[in-house]
């Protein structure tokens, strides 16, 4: 019995001492947690730099001149003496359509041409005869030696030769009109180079039927361009799209040359956008649309010369605005906090309930989110709210709401956009590497 006591004090004690030991993790895990551990951040000033604006963009090289050929006339290629990649001199033949049809429509043209021309001359001769009755016919009724019905008869036939004579001319006209286009057609049968460039697009071959563009959109036979002037085409955001002038300086890099930067100069801006609006998909389920983004198209003339390719991959970085001089923070140093809302007096439980019942309208006067840049201020942060300008990659311009020299935290990330806020203690680590978003 005395054993099987001891045995049951032994196990209470021991329950007793596990109860002790998890109370005490339990409350240094409370008092740990609860206690504020400071944020590590890292540190720079507010300094004066020259700022550049810089809007980027990604688009195409194009040549700066480019033409498609299409044909005016339909028909059979009979020649095709260039080849893609080849250059050509503006006059060159490029393609040449089987003839044939077009010159017996010329024929037929022009055999109704002088067929027209000989009306017209027999018309006019009758109308000459016409003019010599009428004539005599004249004198005779003077003298009274013709009847009234004879003098009338000659008049009669002398307007109606002067008709004829008149429409024969306008048959004359129609018919050499006809036998103009029957010649121009025919002259459409063969194709020359309208520039100077070299065959950047080959689509056809001899043998080939292809169709106008005088009944259609026509065939696209080949594209000719002039590689010695190239330009970027780019597609440029509405938000930034004001931003953008004629003539401002653009920094280039072409995926084919990793190695070089290219200048050039905006020549042309979009006055409307290329985006269509809202696009309307068919998917299984039932119509969707899709909101497509503002797009403006800019066209950078390329001032370097080198062995560009149409079509290659372009990333440019327009300078839109210059500031000199100016404070400046690192770009993540800023960021936004919703503004504290101002403190009121105690109240009764009424007034209480009716502060909940428009809980939605106080947080509308709180205001919106603000920018701030978080100021050392011994071992905690003070929230300072600036203005911001302009900006580059780097840094960004402060208008109002700092000084020269004063210290701001610059990192890492996650603190100035989450964890940091007025009071907060910190310590700085400026040896360590800087967060990157």
């Amino acid at each position: 019995m005395g054993t099987s006591k001891s045995k049951k004090s032994r196990k209470l004690i021991i329950a007793a001492l596990v109860l002790v030991v998890l109370g005490c993790v339990v409350g240094g895990t409370v008092y740990y947690q609860k206690r504020e551990r400071p944020i590590k951040v890292q540190t720079d000033k507010v300094t004066r730099r020259n700022l550049t604006e810089i809007v980027e963009a990604n688009g195409r090289i194009q040549p700066v001149l480019q033409v498609m050929i299409n044909p005016e006339v339909s028909g059979e290629i009979v020649e095709l003496p260039v080849k893609e990649g080849q250059p050509v001199k503006k006059g060159d033949l490029l393609v040449s359509i089987k003839p044939e049809n077009y010159e017996a429509g010329r024929n037929s043209a022009k055999a109704n041409y002088l067929s027209g021309i000989a009306s017209k001359n027999l018309a006019y001769a009758n109308l000459q005869k016409a003019e010599i009755e009428f004539k005599r016919a004249e004198r005779l009724f003077k003298d009274q030696l013709v009847s009234d019905s004879q003098f009338l008869e000659a008049k009669t036939l002398l307007d109606v030769m002067k008709a004829t004579y008149e429409t024969s001319g306008h048959q004359v006209d129609q018919a050499k009109a006809a036998l103009a286009k029957a010649e121009d057609d025919l002259s459409k049968t063969t194709i020359r180079s309208p520039i100077v460039g070299i065959v950047t697009k080959l689509k056809c071959q001899i043998g080939e039927r292809v169709v106008g563009t005088a009944l259609m959109a026509g065939t696209e036979i080949m594209t000719i361009a002039d590689l010695t002037e190239m330009e970027a085409r780019i597609d440029i955001g509405e938000v930034d799209i004001v931003l953008l002038a004629l003539g401002q300086t653009a920094r280039l890099e072409i995926d084919s040359f990793p190695d070089r930067k290219f200048t050039g100069k905006v020549t042309e801006i979009a006055n409307a956008s290329k985006a269509s609006g809202q696009q309307n998909a068919q998917g299984g389920g039932g119509q969707q649309q899709q909101q497509e983004a503002t797009k403006f198209e800019v066209k950078i003339h390329v001032t370097d010369k080198e062995q560009f390719r149409p079509g290659m991959s372009v990333t440019a970085a327009i300078e839109t605005r210059y500031r000199t001089n100016v404070l400046t923070v690192p770009t993540q140093s800023v960021t936004t906090r919703a503004p504290k809302p101002k403190e009121e007096p105690d109240k009764g439980k009424a007034e209480e309930r009716e502060l909940e019942r428009t809980d939605v309208k106080k947080r509308e006067k709180a205001g919106k989110p603000q920018e701030v840049v978080f100021l050392v201020d011994g071992l905690t942060v003070k929230k300072a709210p600036v203005k911001r300008g302009i900006s580059d990659s780097e840094y960004v311009e402060i208008i109002e709401g700092l000084q020269e020299g004063q210290v701001i935290i610059s990192g890492g990330y996650k603190a100035i956009n989450r964890e940091l806020d007025e009071g907060k203690k910190i310590v700085i680590e400026n040896e360590e590497k800087k967060e990157s978003p």
